[in-house]
């Protein structure tokens, strides 16, 4: 008789270590790698993935497994391989990195399959009336009756009660009449949930000879290397994924759509859908967890080969990956800010790598680090630089705001007299405008004029914007929320001055200087329930909003030929953040919000409100020009000045604790460690910088300071994080490649 069997688990907590349970002979069949088992951790119990089979015995007494949850693996052997890189290269523990890659509810002890899949209630015929004498005699006052069951023949017989009310006007008392005749049975009928069922955009039927040269290059290129698609704005980048994705299927391969927003995620179903049709699944966390979960288990059958989301996409389960897209490739959003701190990119690369299938890059401005990966030749950059038709990229007109002259009516709002005919003459015509601020609320301080106090958030080192719809001061860090005061709580003066500007305040503008427009504002504050993205941007693609306003979410992937005026409110919103990345994030969105324009027969123009129109971040928007930035940037990354990605490679330590005096003190303690690391093992190969308060130096309650430490070589830095996770300081968060310094 053999002896016990153990496994090395992972649990999805903050710990260093996987651990070691003994397997019931009854679970060893299940209890494979990558598959769930139930676990004793302490006094209560855990889902955790198994990672190795048939171990050795540990040292100490191993507690037994208690259930395997899976059929089949929830991870497959290429998923679990990319979890241990994850693990390794962010220095994050292998159970946080397997977390991020399984849906929520499979996490779960009390309901450890996650909630079932959507049902609805199904009309089945239960007996037949072949001829006409018999249908005359059932139905003979029943005339609608009659049409039912017809309807209900015509559908095979069954069809779902919701789709009899709503498309074919068929009544519940109607169905409940053939129901007393024995005629038919009303069922709950498992159904996946999938709310983008009804999405579909037809592709255009020919490609272009631009995009024909691009699809063949890459479909013969090698597929170890990434493949950059770097096309302006509005030269059809989508379809070229598409294309190549399509061969791909059709090839009985699966494929990975990545979009960076929400926002983005309904077009970009609609155009996968146009071309997979019922082969796509959607998964985003917009979704409740049981339509998230359907279409995860889908993906994992292989009823669905093609998987549509932002970031989380990237773990999806799809079977036989021939290709990961990532659209908007340089978008921060792809970056995670909980451990593990991944970024999409490189994660679709790694995993690319392991399943043998090909990375596509897209954008009209990509990231310095793409570009200095095509520079080195780890990936191959291929170029689309013309609109679809020939039509000329929208002019630009910048506007020195210091100079400017400005419409009286808009007192402290900055609105040039230029930014102002160019919208009103295209209200005129009955055209579209969009209009950029990328800060919301209504102003973004309250200050008293009498002392000067402004009004700080009591957990954030950091001023409490102003709104108006509903009227509050809100912290956009913590959501701490407090009233409007009528009064300066330090000095008591009655009258308090707002000052900067917010998405909220320009609608309130825009409605009193065109009030025969329809308005609609799409930031962060009306975008909060489900479908909020998708409802805002149906009414405007259908010509029901004139002028839309927001935030950074509608700077990209938009596409609407209606739409020929975009303005820049204000240029300068994050041009001078404490940042290294603060030139390249204002180019990215000038350019991007700048190709929204001129995508139709009618062309466009775009105005860009600065005070700094010679910054070369404003000058490289204005002409459409990747290069220009690149050229201009990247020195300013390389020594003599301090060198920052893609010169070096950044790991940040952060440092966050409720007591000032502790987080200050740890701090030095981390630098003091990294700094010993470097003069003994290191040989002098990371530069150690800080510590030093972050400039966002209070946030949630917690007073932050970091080190930072750079290095050429990746290797180093992986060393680095590998040996701070064995230490386990759960007070200290590592960020490998950050996407900001703040």
């Amino acid at each position: 008789m053999t002896g016990p069997r153990y496994a090395t688990v992972a649990l999805p907590l903050p710990v260093a270590r996987a651990y070691t349970y003994q397997i019931p002979a009854d679970l060893l069949t299940r209890a494979v790698p990558g598959a769930r088992v139930v676990v004793p951790v302490g006094a209560r119990r855990a889902v955790g993935v198994v990672l190795a089979a048939d171990v050795a015995p540990p040292d100490v007494h191993a507690r037994p497994a208690l259930r395997a949850l899976d059929e089949q693996p929830a991870l497959s052997p290429a998923l679990l391989a990319l979890g241990r890189w994850m693990s390794d290269y962010y220095g994050a523990p292998i159970g946080l990195a397997l977390r991020a890659m399984l849906p929520g509810p499979l996490w779960s002890v009390a309901r450890p399959a996650g909630p079932g899949e959507g049902s609805e209630r199904v009309v089945r015929l239960i007996h037949r009336l072949p001829s006409l004498l018999e249908r005359e005699a059932a139905f003979r006052r029943a005339p609608k009756r009659r049409a039912a069951y017809e309807a209900l023949e015509a559908l095979g017989g069954a069809a779902p009660l919701r789709h009899l009310g709503q498309r074919l006007g068929i009544g519940a008392a109607v169905i409940a009449g053939l129901v007393r005749q024995g005629l038919a049975e009303v069922s709950v009928t498992a159904r996946p949930r999938d709310p983008f069922a009804e999405l579909a955009t037809p592709l255009p039927p020919v490609a272009t000879p631009d995009q024909e040269a691009v699809i063949r290059a890459i479909l013969e290129g090698p597929v170890e290397r990434p493949a950059v698609i770097q096309g302006v704005t509005g030269s059809g980048k989508t379809l070229v994924y598409l294309a190549v994705l399509r061969r791909l299927v059709e090839a009985g391969r699966g494929a990975i759509v990545l979009v960076p927003e929400i926002a983005l995620t309904p077009q970009t179903v609609a155009r996968v859908r146009g071309a997979f049709g019922d082969q796509v699944a959607v998964l985003h966390s917009g979704l409740s967890e049981g339509e998230r979960l359907d279409a995860w288990r889908a993906l994992r059958r292989n009823e669905r080969r093609v998987a549509v989301g932002p970031r989380s996409a990237v773990f999806a389960p799809v079977q036989d990956l021939g290709a990961v897209v990532i659209d908007e490739e340089h978008e921060p959003s792809y970056k995670q800010g909980s451990a593990p701190r991944y970024h999409t990119r490189d994660v679709a690369r790694e995993r690319a790598r392991i399943e043998g299938a090909r990375l596509l890059l897209g954008s009209a401005t990509p990231s310095l680090e793409t570009l200095f990966m095509v520079d080195t030749g780890r990936a191959h950059a291929y170029l689309l630089p013309q609109r679809i038709g020939s039509r000329p990229l929208p002019p630009v007109e910048v506007v020195d705001l210091r100079t400017a002259e400005r419409v009286p009516e808009a007192r402290v709002i900055p609105w040039s007299t230029t930014l102002d005919a160019a919208v009103t003459a295209a209200l005129e015509r009955g055209e579209q405008v969009i209009l950029l601020l990328n800060r919301r609320g209504f102003a973004t301080y309250l200050q008293c004029p009498q002392c000067g106090t402004v009004s700080e958030c009591p957990r954030c080192a950091i001023a409490l914007t102003v709104h108006r719809t509903p009227a509050a001061l809100r912290c956009h860090y913590c959501a701490y929320e407090s009233p409007v005061p009528a009064a300066c709580g330090r000095c008591g003066h009655a009258t308090q001055r707002m000052g900067g500007l917010g998405t909220q305040q320009l609608e309130h503008f825009l409605g009193l200087r065109f009030p025969a427009a329809r308005i609609a504002r799409m930031d962060l504050d009306t975008t909060s329930t489900k479908w909020a993205h998708q409802e805002i941007l149906d009414r405007f693609a259908r010509g029901a909003v004139d002028l839309l306003l927001g935030t950074q979410m509608i700077a990209k992937g938009l596409d609407f030929p209606n739409v020929t005026v975009v303005g820049v409110v204000d240029a300068d919103t994050g041009l001078h953040l404490p940042d290294f990345r603060a030139a390249e994030r204002t180019f990215q969105l000038v350019a991007q919000v700048a190709g929204r324009a001129g995508r139709g027969e009618r062309g466009g123009q775009v105005v860009v409100q600065t005070r700094h129109p010679d910054h070369h971040a404003i000058r490289a928007a204005a002409g459409h020009s990747v290069a220009e930035f690149a050229a201009a940037e990247l020195p300013l990354r390389r020594a003599p000045h301090p060198a920052y990605p893609p010169a070096v490679g950044l790991v940040r330590f952060v440092i966050a604790l409720p007591d000032a005096t502790r987080a200050a003190r740890l701090a030095e303690r981390v630098a003091a460690w990294l700094r010993r690391a470097n003069a003994g093992t290191l040989a002098g190969a990371l530069a150690v910088l800080g510590p030093a308060p972050c400039p966002l130096a209070r946030l949630q309650g917690r007073w932050r300071w970091h080190v930072v430490v750079k290095a050429a070589e990746a290797r180093t830095l992986g060393r680095v994080v590998r040996a701070w996770r064995a230490r386990g300081r759960g007070a200290v968060v590592v960020d490998r490649d950050p996407a900001s310094l703040l």
